[in-house]
């Protein structure tokens, strides 16, 4: 008699190859409308399931997390960010939690990149100028941004994606200054400035990249008081959870003029963005794509299904559990 496959929900619809290979090693429960679910519907749809491979998107709350089946006894993650899982409602149920760190550090740098030039030199407002047929031509005043060669680029958060920014930033020749829970050895450093406080960082910021994770430390991190300590006319970029930003500070400053421009990927409560940020010309929005190339998000699931088929197919510890902070 053949024994019976794991079954695994499959919360949103994920890259082919990505369910390919959990659909040949599982009992797939797979979501190709990527219908969205909420939490009720989320543990009905768990029913008879050993596991749930999820995503940010999706609320893994204590309520819902203790309504899950007993059948359940993993949550694997497709993501970096287990913020959405309560992962200590987990721990009392006994069910594993696991992430995928390390396979997204260089997409999500290069976005991060992407987020800092498109918001110093006002990419939007071109790319917007031209598709609404209003460019008349060059002209010496037209679009005028924030240089970036040369500048001081401080880095909140020094993990993998800090200091691949970092790299990134070097190639421009920007001065790295840097905070993070603990300073980095000299030779992950690489010359960059040190700040054992994020606050004492600021004054030396023409650029500010926020590249830490959502925790209750930083929570809206990025308020009006700090950004008062950013030298007038400076830009800030996130690419890491929108929660870090308090989004009518960072509004209220942009129209202001005291920011010149803000660079986001994320947004707190995505999809449903602060509606300030629609009608603001300096700011550089982009639909939280950081990760989004084949390679890194196949990678990601791949990462996923590791932890998988580590817990249910070869009764291991998963390589990539989280704990509850």
């Amino acid at each position: 008699m053949t024994a019976r496959k794991p079954r695994v929900l499959a919360t949103r619809h994920f890259p082919p190859d990505v369910e390919a290979r959990l659909a040949a090693n599982f009992d797939a429960v797979l979501n190709p409308d990527d219908r969205l679910f909420d939490g009720p519907a989320l543990v009905a749809a768990a029913a008879g399931c050993d596991a749930i491979m999820c995503a940010a998107g999706d609320v893994m709350s204590a309520e819902t997390v203790a309504a899950l089946p007993a059948s359940v006894r993993m949550i694997a993650t497709f993501s970096v960010g287990y913020e959405h899982i309560d992962v200590a409602a987990a721990a009392r149920k006994g069910i594993v939690v696991s992430n995928t760190p390390d396979v997204l550090t260089d997409a999500t740098a290069d976005i991060a990149m992407l987020c800092l030039l498109g918001a110093a030199r006002r990419a939007q407002e071109g790319i917007q100028m031209l598709r609404t047929h209003n460019w008349v031509g060059w002209s010496p005043t037209q679009l005028m941004g924030v240089h970036v060669t040369g500048k001081r680029l401080g880095i909140l958060g020094m993990g993998r994606i800090g200091q691949a920014m970092a790299d990134r930033a070097r190639a421009f020749r920007m001065q790295i200054h840097y905070s993070n829970r603990t300073r980095l050895a000299p030779d992950l450093e690489k010359g960059a400035v040190f700040h054992a406080d994020p606050d004492d960082m600021l004054a030396h910021c023409d650029f500010l990249s926020i590249n830490a994770p959502m925790t209750p430390a930083t929570r809206k991190w990025v308020n009006a008081e700090r950004i008062a300590k950013l030298p007038k006319g400076s830009v800030v970029v996130n690419t890491a959870r929108g929660g870090v930003v308090d989004d009518e500070a960072l509004i209220a400053a942009l129209k202001s003029g005291r920011l010149a421009a803000a660079g986001l990927d994320v947004f707190d409560g995505e999809p449903k963005i602060h509606q300030g940020y629609y009608d603001l010309a300096n700011a550089f929005l982009l639909p939280h794509m950081g990760s989004a190339t084949v390679e890194t998000r196949n990678a990601m699931g791949f990462r996923a299904l590791d932890n998988l088929e580590a817990v249910l197919l070869r009764k291991q510890p998963a390589p990539d559990a989280v704990k509850a902070s």
